[in-house]
């Protein structure tokens, strides 16, 4: 502890050779205005509030619901006001008024207003220090991020607090001095308080465009080796034993050398509460209303949003599955949002059915109201949604792929759960896409590649001509269809025609009242190239995707499918 505490206190002192505090310098240099007063109350406003913010920032955001950032926009304007207060003397006069009154509170004090004043200053400023972390601090912040704080905690950052706070009011007191005693300084106070004010607001104004951050990276990225030193002063034996016995938890190694902002500050945004939105499937024990994100603080929580006839979406399934599989005893909780594409996916009957075909066990609610959708501002099947113990969501990708990173990102946030789950992850095995033809729809409403002479009429039925030749990447209609908002139905006897270049055809296909079969033709031949695809003919039982082709390789070719008793709904074709 005494360790601790000693070489908290050093590192607290260096602190302002670091890279992180250059851009709140000139705040510190402003506020010497002459008074001794003003920089005592600096330092003990400092110290106060860097010690509490380091400690329970994170737990004042969490119980209030007021954000940091708001928090620190209060700093930013009561500083700005101080600058106001030095270029204009009418509002300066009317600070000190309200310091005076402030002032009354403390007894036996001379230049009591000035005390009072720099006690504001240092309690913004204490909001606003971020120091660049070493493995002392680093060590502090991560119990207070996880609600940890004991004596101990309380100790070593009052320790670093007043270790910083030494140098600086030298600084501010040299300056005071300097103002008092020096010939030239003091026929100018007038206009130097003026220049202090300036840039005081200049100051505000830039931590308030986040300018300082992007200051703090550019003397980072072009100076790499500037401040490395004064953490590595913590980097001793002794010290990194004492932190093993003061904090169980590992530290996490990328933050050390960044500014504590990027610690205490949230890692993520918050993550919308799911909306209710039709029923939920495969639920746990207890929880028979459904499940919401404000009760798993403490899980890892990956959002899938999908719907079951996007192949898209089927082809991420077994990924989803291996990880329900291998992590659910650690923490891991998969919910999927099924938000529906055509109308016969809000059934819940076909939910189910397809649940089952996929053998999908983790819990899933349906979104037919795209109400989950829109909360996380969603755009994509399949898009996931990683959301940390703490309820922020820290990873997203749209799509298929990345598996080894969005495993990799599971195990890290299993990790700050305190899971024991190894570092390697293994290698997901991969799916390449062929297709060079887009995803085409049959209904108007997105019906874009009809190469058919006929205009389409919505909702009423019309005679269709095949176009011959078929343009590449395009479909034509032969016989009787009626083409509604999401679907095409063919009459008896009616053809399809559609020009692709892909390895794997699929259709989005229900029956409208029995089974019916279609007939399948690749190039003008009957062939069995799809899982569905039995003899040239593919049965059409029930409201899904059918897989119809499957080449060996990809090429340019011309699909033929014929209805010879209609009675089905085509919605789209995809491919692979």
């Amino acid at each position: 502890m005494l360790i601790l505490t000693l070489f908290a206190f050093i590192a607290g002192v260096v602190t302002v050779l670091s890279p992180c505090i250059l851009p709140l310098l000139p705040i510190i240099l402003s506020t010497a205005d002459g008074s001794r007063q003003r920089p005592l109350g600096v330092v003990l406003g400092f110290v106060a509030s860097f010690t509490f913010f380091t400690l329970f920032l994170s737990s004042l955001v969490r119980l209030t619901g007021i954000p940091a950032d708001a928090m620190r926009l209060v700093s930013i304007v009561i500083l700005a006001g101080f600058g106001l207060s030095l270029l204009i003397p009418s509002v300066q006069l009317q600070l000190e008024k309200w310091f005076s009154q402030l002032a009354n509170f403390i007894p036996n004090q001379q230049g009591r207003s000035g005390l009072v004043g720099g006690l504001i200053v240092g309690l913004s400023l204490g909001l606003l220090w971020t120091p660049c972390v070493g493995p002392i601090l680093a060590s502090v912040i991560s119990l207070a991020l996880s609600g940890s704080v004991s004596a101990q905690a309380f100790v070593i950052t009052l320790a670093y607090a007043v270790g910083t706070a030494l140098p600086m009011f030298g600084v501010m007191l040299a300056g005071a001095t300097a103002l008092q005693k020096v010939p030239w300084l003091v026929a100018n106070t007038g206009k130097i308080q003026k220049g202090f004010g300036a840039v005081m607001i200049a100051t505000a104004l830039a931590i308030l465009l986040n300018l300082d951050r992007a200051f703090q990276t550019f003397i980072l990225s072009t100076f790499p080796n500037y401040g490395t030193g004064l953490t590595k002063l913590e980097d001793r034996a002794t010290v990194r034993e004492q932190l093993q016995l003061f904090n169980q938890n590992p530290i996490d190694e990328d933050m050390l050398g960044k500014s504590t902002a990027d610690m205490t500050q949230s890692k993520g945004v918050p993550a919308p509460e799911l909306v209710p939105g039709g029923e939920w499937f495969n639920l746990p024990s207890g929880y028979p209303n459904g499940l919401r994100l404000a009760d798993l603080r403490g899980k890892v929580v990956l959002v899938d949003f999908w719907t079951y006839s996007c192949i898209n979406c089927q082809r991420t399934m077994p990924y989803l599955r291996s990880w329900w599989e291998k992590y659910e005893a650690d923490g891991l909780v998969i919910i999927g949002v099924h938000s529906p594409e055509f109308e016969f996916e809000k059934d819940p009957a076909n939910v189910k059915k397809a649940l089952t075909d996929f053998q999908l066990t983790y819990p899933v609610m349906q979104d037919n109201n795209f109400a989950t959708w829109r909360a996380y501002r969603n755009q994509y099947w399949p898009a996931k949604y990683l959301i940390d113990k703490d309820g922020q969501v820290r990873y997203t990708h749209f799509g298929e792929g990345a598996y080894d990173d969005t495993e990799a990102m599971i195990r890290k946030l299993l990790q700050e759960t305190g899971a024991e789950v190894s570092q390697q992850v293994p290698s997901n095995p991969t799916y390449q896409t062929y297709s060079r033809t887009p995803e085409t729809y049959l209904g108007y409403a997105r019906m874009e590649y009809l190469a058919s002479p006929e205009r389409v009429v919505p909702d009423q039925q019309l005679t269709f001509t095949a176009p011959d030749p078929l343009p590449g990447n395009s479909f034509g209609f032969e016989g009787g269809w009626t083409v509604t908002s999401e679907a095409a139905r063919p009459e008896v006897g009616a053809r399809l025609y559609l020009n692709f270049n892909a390895k794997e055809v699929f259709l989005v296909a229900r029956p409208t009242a029995e089974p019916v079969r279609m007939k399948v033709w690749l190039d003008g031949q009957v062939q069995a190239l799809g899982a569905d695809n039995q003899a040239g003919e593919v049965s059409i039982t029930g409201d899904q995707l059918y897989k119809l082709i499957n080449l060996a390789s990809p090429g340019q070719h011309e699909l033929q499918l014929e209805f010879p008793a209609g009675g089905v709904e085509l919605f789209a074709f995809t491919f692979g």
